[in-house]
């Protein structure tokens, strides 16, 4: 059984990979505000706390859905994040072979931020689902402070980042990679911690 330290390490690997791409919005955001003015500085951190939290909510509702799925066959859910990682990983090669460009992000307040975080964390749905589904609500609650503590600390090193354009240039290159390998570690490890495999075979 997990510790409560245990859960707090679990929850910030999970955000950190799953949230690459999100320090990189984040810093273009930040740096759309000093070249522009918008979005405010606390439309941006407002926008992001909404979207995380309606991904939280979505996940959290699903997950307390997945009580009908027998417990002994939870563990194939860990197929989602591990398809969708390959998925992203094939994506990040063929992208790179053709040179494809990034596109400009486009936010005004606090709706569009929060859509933003909504759809570029759409994935993370496929990763919390199944997490919350096999370590119950107290660990789940843990879980959710910790990220909650993980978006203050992305909002903060974003505003740091956001008059580096090289540094973000640089997140982009390896986030490419990071992502789908996080998707695939956690899955995998989703998959082969419940033992499913071994009912399969």
């Amino acid at each position: 059984m997990l510790s409560v330290f245990d859960t707090v390490r679990a929850a910030a690997g999970i955000f950190v990979g799953t949230s690459i791409e999100d320090l990189v919005l984040l810093t273009a955001l930040f740096l759309s505000f000093r070249a522009i003015g918008r979005p405010h500085r606390w439309q941006i951190w407002a926008g992001w706390y909404i979207g995380i939290a309606v991904l939280v909510l979505i996940s959290g509702a699903a997950a307390i859905g997945l009580v009908i799925v027998p417990g002994d066959w939870v563990g194939l859910l860990g197929l989602v994040p591990l398809s969708i990682g390959v998925y992203k990983l094939i994506g990040t090669i063929r992208a790179r072979g053709r040179g494809v460009a990034v596109q400009p992000v486009i936010a005004a307040g606090v709706t569009s931020v929060a859509g933003l975080a909504i759809s570029n964390g759409g994935d993370n749905i496929s990763v919390y689902v199944p997490v919350f589904r096999t370590i119950g609500l107290a660990r789940s609650l843990v879980m959710i402070a910790v990220f909650a503590v993980g978006v203050a600390i992305w909002c903060l090193a974003a505003t740091l980042l956001g008059s580096h354009k090289k540094i973000v240039e640089m997140i982009e290159l390896y986030g490419h990679w990071i992502v789908p390998a996080v998707f695939i570690v956690v899955g995998s490890a989703i998959i082969v911690s419940s033992g499913v495999i071994h009912r399969v075979t």
